[in-house]
């Protein structure tokens, strides 16, 4: 193992220097993705950054009536806090779905965010990978690639995001608050997340040194009709095949406001606009949702072994659609 320094930080702004100082270092909080990828020689930081003391664990009310989460706070807490049970139902189901309890308690905001793919070929260091070591080759692409996105890959890349936490913020607007060398600044959720392109080493758009501070929920009405349908090989806690984060909001029988988020078929969770838009004034009926979920899925390249999921990516929206439209709750 290459050794590396252990580091407290005393505040965010100690936090932004150390990291800014040295390109190799890591932050490190709840460590439940890290320490894996440490162990197994992933990752070979120069330092361990420990923000874990920092003060970033507080659920706070906006006055505008939405919340902010800090970074720190475990997936435990914002899945059982009041608030957001009621006003966004369909994040606390997200998290619920996400893991154990165990790791949940461990587990916080920020680091799920920066949750590494779970492609075999990137954990199995014996295969070259375009993530871990560009211009090595993507042996997924011609390989077993039954778990892989079907969406927004690339020749370089075809590793999905494994979050399910990050599929509802998608679906929910969220932001993230950040800090780094050059200030506070703020990044839409759908923005956090990169495609592949030709970096798939590069997962966020967050720049050296920069350190989530908390994630923003803005006031979303429909949100509380929210629905997180999850479809995996086994309920154990395993990791989304084909995931959906949906809202509906409705006026008499015609859909007024609509958010669609889906997770395990790309490089990030994939909130489709477009079939967002074609939703409003339609009526809220399956044939409607089947035509949102051709939308949505219309530029699928499956793989292989993983053509499958388009058409449980479709039912998977259609459902969750349909339970939204009827109130919510659980799928």
């Amino acid at each position: 193992m290459k050794n590396f320094t252990y580091t407290r930080a005393s505040s965010v702004k100690d936090a932004v220097q150390r990291a800014s100082a040295d390109r190799d270092a890591m932050f490190i909080a709840g460590g439940t993705n890290l320490v894996d990828r440490l162990k197994v020689f992933l990752d070979e930081p120069s330092q361990l950054i420990d923000i874990s003391r920092l003060e970033m664990k507080r659920i706070e009310k906006l006055a505008n009536g939405g919340l902010r989460l800090g970074a720190l706070v475990t997936n435990t807490a914002v899945a059982d806090n009041a608030d957001v049970r009621r006003d966004y139902p369909i994040l606390a189901r997200a998290i619920l779905s996400g893991a154990s309890q165990q790791i949940r308690n461990a587990a916080t905001v920020g680091g799920n965010l920066l949750q590494r793919t779970r492609c075999p070929y990137y954990y199995d260091t014996a295969f070259p990978c375009n993530k871990r070591e560009p211009e090595q080759g993507c042996p997924a692409i011609a390989g077993i690639n039954r778990i892989h996105a079907i969406l927004g890959a690339s020749d370089q890349c075809v590793a999905v995001n494994p979050s399910d936490m990050s599929v509802a913020l998608a679906a929910l607007d969220a932001v993230v608050d950040v800090v780094g060398p050059q200030g506070k600044r703020q990044i839409p959720f759908t923005e956090f997340h990169r495609l592949p392109g030709n970096t798939p080493q590069r997962d966020t758009n967050l720049e050296v040194g920069e350190l989530i501070t908390a994630v923003i929920l803005p006031p979303v009405p429909l949100a509380k009709s929210g629905v997180y349908l999850k479809l995996r090989d086994r309920t154990s806690y395993a990791f989304a095949l084909v995931s959906v984060a949906a809202a509906v909001e409705l006026k008499g029988d015609n859909i007024q406001d609509v958010r669609l988020a889906i997770g395990g078929v790309a490089h990030k969770p994939w909130r489709s606009i477009e079939a967002e838009k074609f939703l409003i004034g339609k009526t809220a009926e399956t044939t409607t949702f089947q035509q949102a979920a051709e939308i949505a899925l219309k530029g699928a390249t499956p793989l292989s072994d993983n053509a499958y999921k388009v058409e449980l990516a479709k039912r998977a929206i259609r459902r969750a659609l349909t339970v939204s439209a009827k109130g919510g709750g659980v799928v």
